[in-house]
């Protein structure tokens, strides 16, 4: 009897890192999606990136159900409840990623909208592509429970920070020269403030990782601290 009731908690466990993988996928194709909106001003692509929102909504609240179902039915300790409490921290993450994926669609509508920006589109493109590349890592390595690849994306994070201030001292440039295009430049420059926002959900999931792996908790915490706890474990 004892046997059986560990397989289907161990059913359990399984079946909620499967939600979460599919709710990052999800999400991952959405910041995908938005960025190559805003550069292209794909306005259709912008409003699938809207529709989609609601589905990522329903699986954040989907699997907040799941964990207190598991927390109040199944009362997990040490490692297994480690893993329940990340994944209700991992979800809130993601779902707040999707929120920024629709501001950057919603910048996209209005380029569409107001006519293109003078620049700022290569800023979207290269912190998109690096921020695209964190959210796959971190999936990858809750997926691998991989505490390693973890604080690779931490130490990312710090990349995507330094491009957010020297794309913001482009934006500057731009509204400087021009200011007739001001309105413009400032969908460019909030939809780089929500790609920096996506990479420091994924520093937050990435933090969620080592913590189910190792026990540490190393939020509010420097990458060289983290780097330090690791290496003694």
């Amino acid at each position: 009897m004892e046997r059986h009731i560990s397989q289907r908690f161990d059913s359990d466990l399984e079946a909620l890192k499967s939600q979460v993988l599919e709710m990052g996928g999800i999400v991952e194709q959405q910041i995908i999606d938005s960025v190559k909106a805003i550069e292209s001003v794909n306005r259709p692509l912008a409003e699938h990136v809207l529709e989609v929102e609601n589905d990522v909504d329903r699986r954040e609240v989907l699997l907040d159900e799941n964990c207190t179902m598991i927390l109040a039915c199944r009362q997990p300790a040490a490692s297994d409840l480690r893993m329940v409490l990340s994944v209700t921290k991992m979800t809130r993450d993601l779902e707040r990623m999707g929120d920024e994926a629709q501001k950057i669609a919603q910048m996209a509508i209005a380029l569409s909208d107001d006519g293109a920006a003078p620049g700022g589109y290569e800023e979207i493109r290269h912190m998109g592509a690096l921020v695209q590349k964190m959210v796959n890592s971190v999936l990858d390595a809750f997926a691998r429970f991989d505490a390693d690849k973890a604080l690779d994306v931490a130490r990312a994070d710090t990349q995507v920070d330094r491009e957010y201030k020297s794309a913001m001292r482009e934006i500057v440039t731009y509204m400087m020269e021009d200011p007739r295009s001001i309105g413009r430049v400032m969908n460019i420059l909030w939809a780089l403030r929500s790609i920096e926002r996506i990479g420091d959900h994924a520093r937050n999931i990435a933090e969620h990782i080592i913590y189910l792996v190792k026990g540490y908790d190393v939020r509010h915490t420097s990458v060289h601290e983290i780097e330090k706890r690791l290496n003694k474990s």
